[in-house]
């Protein structure tokens, strides 16, 4: 398919003029105009560029891409090494953010909770982007931590009493703990995100809610997977997912 199709088509299915974001979201670096074959990975690092090159990907797609808000715009160092890599390949880079953390089938959030088994019951926040919900059975926040971990396959950060029942839960996939109060607010006993900061330790111990730190890089695997066999299947596209591990 023709890169602009394919740019249309996401734009559109992700609806990525909806938010305002801290970074563009759609095609951020411009290549070859013909796709065939995509890499989709969690972040555009100089490793996941040169393996979709070795792949010979037309286009790379991730979650998170180039161009942050507040960032240094200079492409020196680090950057001109990411940017030569690509432009050298002649690869398209898309890169969603929020957009791919909202979306109502594909999105990170919704991802996370198929894979773990947790049933969708509402949301809050701005744009709605914490999800609330239960798991899918009542049980203590200590076996859910150990539920997250096998699925997960690392070792989350649990903050609060490991006894108390979990009925009612929230979860923002990546470094959402700035939502945590929000959650408290809308009444779970437990809250998921992928960090944890130094003052979220307090509010986790001050308010009785739990907290749960599972990984930013290992709750923001899933979104961008399921797009990318979305897409094999409705164009038939070659399509590879790169999980390169990442320990935060």
């Amino acid at each position: 398919m023709k890169r602009q199709e394919l740019q249309t088509y996401l734009d559109s299915l992700l609806d990525s003029g909806r938010v305002k974001d801290y970074c563009p979201n759609g095609l951020q670096v411009e290549g070859r105009d013909e796709v065939r074959r995509v890499v989709c990975g969690v972040t555009a690092s100089l490793a996941l560029v040169e393996q979709a090159a070795v792949l010979q990907a037309d286009a790379l797609i991730v979650h998170h891409g180039w161009f942050w808000r507040g960032e240094d715009g200079r492409v020196t160092g680090m950057r001109k090494a990411r940017l030569a890599a690509l432009l050298a390949h002649d690869i398209n880079l898309f890169g969603y953010h929020l957009p791919l953390d909202l979306h109502p089938e594909l999105g990170n959030n919704v991802q996370l909770a198929a894979r773990l088994g947790w049933k969708i019951v509402g949301r809050c926040g701005e744009y709605d982007l914490v999800f609330i919900g239960e798991p899918s059975v009542p049980m203590t926040a200590g076996q859910l931590a150990s539920d997250v971990a096998m699925s997960l396959g690392r070792e989350p950060l649990l903050i609060g009493d490991t006894d108390r029942y979990v009925k009612r839960m929230a979860w923002c996939t990546g470094a959402a703990q700035g939502s945590f109060e929000q959650a408290i607010a809308a009444g779970v006993d437990l809250y998921v995100s992928g960090e944890i900061s130094e003052p979220t330790v307090h509010l986790a111990r001050e308010s009785g809610v739990a907290y749960l730190a599972a990984g930013h890089h290992a709750t923001e695997r899933y979104g961008v997977a399921a797009l990318g066999e979305h897409l094999a299947a409705r164009f038939g596209l070659e399509v590879h997912f790169l999980d390169l591990d990442n320990p935060v």
